[in-house]
């Protein structure tokens, strides 16, 4: 008989930021699979989807161990309703997975949603030339000098979601990243050698 999931100690606030952040990742590999017709990062949205299930199911037993009463009730449904976003978010994700992994054509939608946003994705694969080689996502800090975060990186045949500060590049990674139109355009010249420093933020005072 397979070994049910049993209650871990730990509080809303972990749980509701573990959904938030899964969601979040989620959502930006979907919106990667669809544009690049990638359907191993549509499987990893699958996965997520499980661990949504998960989280879900912890935060329910969570709230079904302080429930004494109505009050506490009252005072946890917006704790519930929280973790029912998260839920609804994750299908949404998985659903837009699954038109790269039933092989559906793209509704034009969808396509026409992704051209009015703000935010571009970019493949890009990182060159022997490339200033990134043996560098780490932290000693970069591509998210604060150019506004573009890698949401994933793919080495030969394995896909690394949402890399940690230690994760270093190698000659060969494939990184998937958002950002703006400039910044997606600045990581793409990193990647293939043609620009050869990370360029500064630049504030001017008149944007504040």
């Amino acid at each position: 008989m397979a070994e049910g999931i049993r209650y871990k100690p730990i509080s809303v606030r972990e749980i509701l930021k573990e959904m938030h952040d899964t969601t979040t990742l989620m959502v930006d590999l979907a919106y990667s699979s669809i544009i690049f017709n990638d359907k191993d990062l549509a499987e990893e949205v699958i996965e997520l989807n499980e661990k949504i299930k998960e989280l879900r199911l912890a935060l329910l037993m969570h709230t079904a161990i302080v429930i004494k009463d109505a009050d506490d009730a009252e005072a946890l449904s917006g704790v519930l309703q929280m973790g029912a976003i998260s839920d609804f978010i994750s299908h949404a994700a998985k659903n837009i997975s699954n038109i790269i992994l039933l092989g559906l054509a793209v509704p034009p939608e969808i396509l026409s949603a992704f051209a009015k946003t703000q935010e571009r994705f970019i493949r890009v694969k990182a060159a022997s030339n490339s200033i990134l080689l043996k560098k780490t996502i932290d000693e970069l800090s591509l998210e604060t000098n150019i506004g573009v975060k890698i949401i994933a990186v793919r080495r030969g045949h394995d896909i690394i979601t949402n890399p940690s500060g230690n994760f270093r590049i190698v000659e060969g990674d494939i990184l998937i990243a958002k950002g703006s139109d400039v910044s997606v355009s600045e990581l793409d010249k990193l990647a293939k050698g043609e620009l050869k420093s990370i360029p500064e933020p630049n504030f001017s005072l008149e944007e504040w």
